[in-house]
């Protein structure tokens, strides 16, 4: 991945906008884990700096609320 700053900004803007979603379906549903990960689908991007790592964390956030469903179901 190269670099580039505006590209960096882009993901971080798409990450957040996924992360409000999960917020919001998550206060709408009583789904504490969407929640909590749309929270910090909304935080993560402000705390890391590596554009590779960022994208890794972010779908481990989003994949986690439907594996723990399956599970628990």
């Amino acid at each position: 991945m190269s670099s580039d700053p505006s590209l960096f900004q882009l993901m971080t803007l798409l990450i957040s906008s996924i992360g409000l979603g999960y917020t919001i379906y998550g206060k709408k549903q009583a789904r504490a884990v969407a929640l909590g990960c749309g929270v910090l689908l909304m935080v993560v991007p402000y705390g890391i700096r590596n554009l590779p790592l960022l994208l890794l964390v972010a779908l481990a956030l989003m994949l986690l609320p439907f594996f723990l469903h399956r599970l628990i179901s």
